[in-house]
């Protein structure tokens, strides 16, 4: 039983304002002593202009750290990078026990095997349809569509109400492989009474509904049945569904298929474990790719974003040590880009087609179709589930208002518009966000985890914009100088306009400032840091219109 002071509240810390790093806290109990369940714990992709170095982007759960002793345990809806990824790093961070299943498990343990010092996380399967009694809450996992196997809903029933969060889902009649979206489950959760509902909003700016996997995989089927020599499909590792259905359509055209990539070797393998690719020719690795005839192979790809390092980019620069590409082959983009990668994927698709090699992606054939609804499909789960309130979900601001506004037009009496950090009260009384608590991005930088504010990163946009020029300088204790200065500049031109080598303007800037200084100064190497990094910014800004990064080392000879 819930006593007066008891609320319920929802916390997302990574999910509302980007699509990925998905991450979100629902707590029971007084203000100062909380429960807590986690529901997922996502990775985003770095990539961006203004992130150089950096690949991966973790949410920041300092919050839930300070609370780990009230956190009950981490409920994983489904096998997606952006709901999984950051587990295995954040997992020390929480050791509370992780709830998932069989599928994501086993991604989990593939991925924590294939890294170097990965933590033993605490892995409890659990089977859709049962439900789970933890302090206050008890969760049931209802299956939904998706582009993965195992994908899920929660239904979290607490004392102060019922709450669905939908994860990622889509309504699908023929998924081809996979779960159906149950009309029946969610409409018993609406008459059960939904008090709010977390809802997915990544293709809310899109009317209709969703094509179905299995019209794809017909298209894909005859796309490679037509063609005269190679094919390259690439595609998200994790869409299993995609992955059996090219193979079948090899099958059904006498062509192999040959596996490429190690996100998509351990998404098989994990895959083949669970059954899902059963009563299928048996996969060749990529070694075998160069021995077998064009017309009888099919190579499934990992790249399907642009990453540098998969598959499909190595082979666009002929730089992969198995697999090559020829004119007249034809590659397959079964996929679409996620905002901020288009830039990547182009430039593949353009390398590509230099080369003579066509191209098919889902701007002119249905080889790719999404795992997220659509405003029609939205309003069928409004209708069955009838929520009290709607807080929009997994997207970036414009979907999250634009889901809003959808809400609302859907009848729903209350629409919370929140984004991470938000503490959002769902009860008692009205739906309203009472507090914000820090949250933001953690950043994977090489081996190591840093944080928004480090020092790391604002450097390394200047080094981009600017260069540094590194100066070197040995004065004895009489302040006289010990040789020349060493002078090295990167990331700078070479020369001015007027044609004058930069390299020897910084040098006769540093010699002159020297001559200027007394023997007296001299013998202050900071003094001279300082001189000599001004003189060096001025003389630069005034020959580029830029001031780069200027280290001074001065050594006492």
């Amino acid at each position: 039983m819930a006593s007066h002071q008891d609320e319920l509240v929802f916390l997302p810390l990574g999910g509302l304002g980007e699509i990925g790093m998905n991450a979100a806290l629902y707590g029971f109990g007084p203000e100062d002593d909380r429960q807590w369940i986690l529901v997922d714990c996502g990775m985003g992709f770095g990539g961006e202009e203004n992130l150089p170095g950096i690949d991966v982007v973790y949410p920041d759960l300092r919050f839930i750290e300070e609370e780990r002793h009230n956190l009950l345990g981490i409920f994983i809806t489904h096998a997606h990078e952006d709901h999984i990824g950051a587990l295995v790093e954040m997992w020390p961070r929480l050791r509370a026990p992780v709830y998932a299943t069989r599928f994501a498990i086993g991604l989990l343990e593939t991925r924590r095997l294939s890294e170097a010092d990965a933590p033993k996380v605490d892995l409890n399967e659990i089977v859709p349809g049962q439900r789970l009694k933890l302090g206050a809450f008890e969760i049931e996992y209802v299956p939904v569509a998706h582009s993965i196997p195992e994908s899920n809903a929660l239904a979290i029933r607490t004392p102060h109400g019922l709450v669905v969060h939908t994860g990622d889902w889509k309504l699908d009649n023929t998924p081809y492989l996979g779960s159906l979206t149950s009309e029946e489950a969610f409409r018993a959760l609406g008459d059960e009474g939904v008090l709010a509902l977390v809802c997915d909003s990544t293709n809310v700016v899109r009317d209709g509904t969703s094509p179905s996997e299995s019209d794809v995989s017909r298209n894909l089927a005859q796309l490679i049945k037509d063609a005269p020599h190679r094919v390259a499909v690439t595609t998200f590792a994790s869409n299993v569904a995609r992955i059996r259905s090219v193979a079948e359509a090899a099958r059904e055209c006498g062509r192999e298929v040959v596996v490429v990539g190690r996100a998509m070797d351990r998404v098989v393998e994990v895959a083949k474990e669970c059954g899902f690719l059963d009563d299928l020719p048996e996969f060749r690795s990529a070694e075998n790719f160069g021995y077998m005839p064009r017309d009888k192979i099919v190579a499934v790809l990992t790249g399907s974003q642009g990453e540098p390092r998969a598959a499909l980019a190595r082979i666009a620069q002929d730089e992969h040590p198995d697999i090559a590409l020829s004119a007249g082959d034809r590659v397959i983009f079964s996929s679409r880009a996620i905002p901020g990668n288009e830039k990547a994927v182009g430039s593949i698709i353009n390398s590509l087609i230099e080369q003579g090699i066509e191209v098919i992606t889902d701007r002119t054939e249905l080889v790719h179709v999404s795992g997220h609804p659509r405003r029609g499909e939205l309003a069928q789960m409004y209708q069955w589930t009838r929520p009290r309130i709607a807080i929009p979900a997994h997207g970036e601001p414009l979907h999250l208002s634009e889901h809003a506004k959808f809400a609302r037009a859907q009848g729903v009496q209350e629409v919370v518009r929140a984004k991470n950090g938000a503490l959002v009260r769902l009860s008692p009384g009205p739906a309203e966000i009472v507090d914000n608590v820090p949250a933001g991005r953690l950043y994977r930088d090489g081996n190591i985890v840093i944080g928004a504010g480090e020092r790391a990163l604002p450097e390394r946009r200047k080094l981009a914009f600017a260069g540094i020029v590194t100066v070197a300088i040995a004065i004895d204790d009489r302040g006289d100088l010990v040789g020349d200065p060493v002078i090295d500049a990167m990331g700078i031109p070479d020369k001015n306009r007027q044609g004058r080598d930069l390299t020897d303007i910084i040098a006769d800037t540093v010699a002159d400032l020297l001559d200027g200084l007394s023997k007296a100064k001299r013998r202050d190497p900071e003094a001279v840091e300082n001189a000599v990094h001004r003189a060096v910014r001025a003389a630069v800004n005034q020959e580029w219109g830029k001031k780069p990064a200027c280290h001074v080392l001065v050594i006492e000879a």
